[in-house]
């Protein structure tokens, strides 16, 4: 059976790293084997912890990637390609190896774990503390977009490449990639899809963590739809630093009565996510018990272990494609089709949909975004290249 899988994103400093925590702190007293992991490159679950990576309490294991000895496992052949092919170029050993780190090659390999991890069948919960908001969501968005790019490129390269690798040795007299090297990239591409197959899966769900600050509530907005272009299914909301409305001197009243708009804007804005408050701590929550004593007054009565009761943001019928785009206006959604393919942009972000084949033979009739979702309604007619959303 598949781990119950909690992502936890937020704008950076809102305390979605605390959030995380106490989650995995919880799950672990209730007697559930919980992983924590984050895709974070500050590291600073352990501190929130307290303790070292390893099991850090009874039911509760910590582990922090090591970034190296993973590189190696899952981007090493292609990473020794890339740095002798630079060699013979003439570039020096360090220059090479500096030029053959792969881009946010932490974050990514802190997926590519997490998907082992879900396949050991070792955890009940596995909660993963992601980075802010912004670099969430271009993770997020990355596997998906490197399969579109290697559905196309993938079978031409390897076509390509045995025609022209007798060139590139006689001529350029630099080393063609070969067969192992192609393998493992087909082997990182699958990783990846299979990493977002957990993530939008049944399973999993995100959390978004924000404090009731105007700027913080409107980039938690954008993230929620945002998250559901992409097809991951957010099912809470965790309100931090809220202060507490009894006996507040005047300094303190005033930011009762911000905090209190900012949440009825919050809960109008996520509904019908739960929005979960938590009280503005006397003291930082570090270590377990206290973690543990902010979990169950995170959640109270609520299961948030249970499965994502939320629909997932993409569904499918026999003429229609809905995709739920909460908070999305008219002039920030845009819908081109292209060949198969729908493109779908939602502010600045953009994501390319393969239709399944039954609806890829048909035409678009009419694209609508009502109440917070996109509705593509589809004939029986031959295709047209182009359609775009409207009110």
């Amino acid at each position: 059976m598949s781990p119950r899988v909690l992502l936890f994103t937020g704008k950076g400093g809102v305390g979605k790293t605390t959030a995380a925590a106490a989650t995995a702190t919880l799950a672990a007293r209730r007697g559930l084997k919980t992983l924590i992991v984050s895709t974070d490159t500050a590291h600073s679950l352990a501190d929130a912890l307290a303790v070292e990576p390893g099991e850090v309490a009874p039911g509760l294991h910590l582990h922090q990637v090591d970034t190296q000895r993973s590189l190696e496992r899952h981007w090493g052949e292609l990473r020794d390609y890339a740095r002798g092919l630079l060699a013979e170029l003439g570039l020096d050993e360090i220059t090479s190896e500096e030029l053959t780190v792969l881009p946010g090659a932490e974050e990514l390999i802190a997926l590519m774990e997490l998907r082992e991890h879900a396949r050991e069948g070792r955890w009940d919960v596995i909660v993963v503390d992601c980075a802010p908001t912004a670099e969430t969501l271009r993770l997020l968005a990355l596997p998906e977009a490197l399969d579109w790019h290697v559905n196309r490129l993938m079978p031409l390269g390897r076509r390509l490449l045995r025609v022209a690798a007798p060139f590139v040795r006689g001529v350029a007299r630099v080393s063609a990639p070969g067969d192992e090297v192609v393998g493992a990239a087909e082997r990182f591409h699958r990783g990846l899809m299979e990493v977002r197959d957990l993530l939008t899966g049944g399973h999993a769900s995100v959390r978004l963590v924000l404090t009731p600050e105007s700027v913080v509530l409107a980039e938690a907005r954008r993230t929620l739809t945002s998250l559901n272009l992409y097809g991951y299914r957010v099912d809470a909301v965790v309100a931090n630093r809220v202060f507490p409305a009894g006996d507040a001197d005047p300094w303190r009243a005033q930011w009762v009565e911000a905090q209190s708009r900012l949440l009825a804007e919050a809960e109008e804005s996520f509904a019908p996510l739960p929005v979960h408050v938590v009280p503005y701590l006397p003291a930082e929550p570090v270590g377990r018990e206290a973690l543990a004593r902010l979990g169950e007054a995170l959640y109270g009565e609520a299961d948030p272990f249970a499965p994502p009761a939320a629909p997932p943001p993409l569904r499918l019928s026999a003429d229609e494609l809905t995709l739920a785009l909460p908070g999305a206006r008219h002039g920030d959604v845009d819908l081109a089709r292209k060949g198969d393919e729908l493109i779908i942009t939602a502010g600045p972000y953009r994501r390319i949909l393969a239709l399944p084949a039954a609806l890829a033979r048909r035409k678009i009739s009419s694209a609508v975004l009502r109440d917070g979702a996109l509705r593509v309604r589809f004939t029986s007619e031959a295709k047209s290249d182009e359609a775009h959303a409207t009110g």
